[in-house]
Parts: C-alpha cells; structure tokens; sequence
C-alpha cells in the first residue's frame, strides 16, 4: 500500500462506513464468518487481522468467538486507534505497519482480512499470502473477503455500473460514492481465480471462493496439518 493511499485512509477513519457501499454487505461478511467456521478445527485463541481499518470483521470475529484475542494491523494510525477502541479488551496488540513489513510471528489459528489486499499489486499479494502462510499454526486457516476484478474487461466494467447503481439504491449519497470512486483509484485488484493460485503457490491446502457477488468475493486457504 503506498503512502498516498495510507494517508487516504487515514484522513476518513473517523466516517468510514462500508454498508450503503457494499450491496451484498450481511451475505459478504455472513461468508467470511462461516467460511471461518467451516475451516477452522477448533474454537479459535488467536486471530491476525491484516488491514484492520475500523474493526469491521475483526469485530464480527470476536462476536463469533468469544475465546479469540485479535491481533489489529493497518496502516493508518487513525484505523488501528479506532478498531482497538472498538474490540476494547479483545485486542491482543494494535500495529501500525505496512502490509511489506514483518508480520507479528504468531502462532495464529487464523489470519483474516477484509477489503485491504486489493491496494496491492499481485507481486506483493502473492508475498503477503506466502508470509501468512508462514504466521499460521498447523491447521490454521486464512480468509480473505476481498474486492476482486472481473474476469474479462468488459464484464469488470458492467460489474463496476452494478456496483454504483446498487449503492445508490442502497442510499449512497453522491459525496459517498466519490470518495468510493477515489479509494478504487488506488485498487489493484486481481481475479478471484488468479488469487487461488497464488494460495496455492503460497503453500495453502484445500482453497476455494466461498462467496462470490459482483466484485466482491471470499477466498479461503488451510495451512496443512
């Protein structure tokens, strides 16, 4: 994620809301929860949230499991300050960091993300799922709610007009949608199918698109046991 893009986020923590812009908002993040269940072997201890922003999912993760401590990553000060405010006691640790800097060692049960890798390039999406493997125990498990691109140019661009005309049905006020339009400027999103592969290149074992709607999916990964 470059600079530019961090301080972006950074500047909207204190009003950033997700559910008017994100048309299939319950049955997206409801996928990312149950692909967690279906995945995980066990009640979850320990929970890495890469590219927090404000405790979204981290906050649905904790609802889920009542024993997960949730280690918070981002890199807007802004984000990571409120996500911690908002899991309170359930935050293990709060960093500010790079999605390029070492990530915390673990062990973890499972690594978690949503609507972050997208701002990278697939260079440093495939590096990232590599190094996530690596901070997972045995049988732990990734889960990536994730904006992804269509599969051909023509059909990204007929999925970009739902989206607007979706959000907008949803009430997206007209200063909604452009500061969305201005966050997408900095997206790099890959295919679906093109982030599988790069989990498996990775090391992860039986990954699979759990949801798909529009452009937005969720991918899911199991360290082996």
């Amino acid at each position: 994620m470059t600079n530019e893009t961090t301080a972006m986020f950074n500047s909207e923590a204190a009003g950033y809301s997700r559910r008017r812009l994100i048309p299939c908002f319950d049955a997206f993040y409801g996928a990312a929860l149950r692909a967690l269940e279906l995945a995980a072997p066990g009640p979850l201890r320990t929970v890495l949230d890469l590219g927090t922003g404000t405790g979204a999912l981290a906050a649905m993760v904790a609802g889920a499991h009542p024993s997960a401590q949730l280690t918070l990553l981002d890199g807007a000060p802004a984000m990571v300050e409120t996500a911690a405010a908002t899991l309170g006691p359930r935050t293990a640790a709060a960093l500010v960091q790079d999605f390029g800097d070492p990530l915390p060692p673990g062990p973890f049960d499972a690594v978690v993300s949503a609507l972050a890798i997208h701002h990278l390039d697939d260079d440093s999406k495939a590096s990232l799922y590599a190094r996530a493997h690596a901070v997972l125990r045995p049988g732990g498990v990734l889960v990536n709610a994730e904006q992804v691109l269509g599969a051909t140019q023509a059909l990204d661009g007929l999925l970009r007009r739902w989206h607007e005309r979706e959000a907008r049905a949803l009430g997206a006020t007209d200063a909604e949608w452009a500061a969305a339009v201005e966050r997408m400027r900095h997206d790099r999103c890959a295919t679906a199918d093109a982030q599988l592969e790069m989990l498996l290149a990775a090391g992860f074992e039986d990954v699979s698109t759990h949801f798909a709607d529009g452009r937005f999916a969720v991918l899911a990964g199991r360290r082996a046991d």
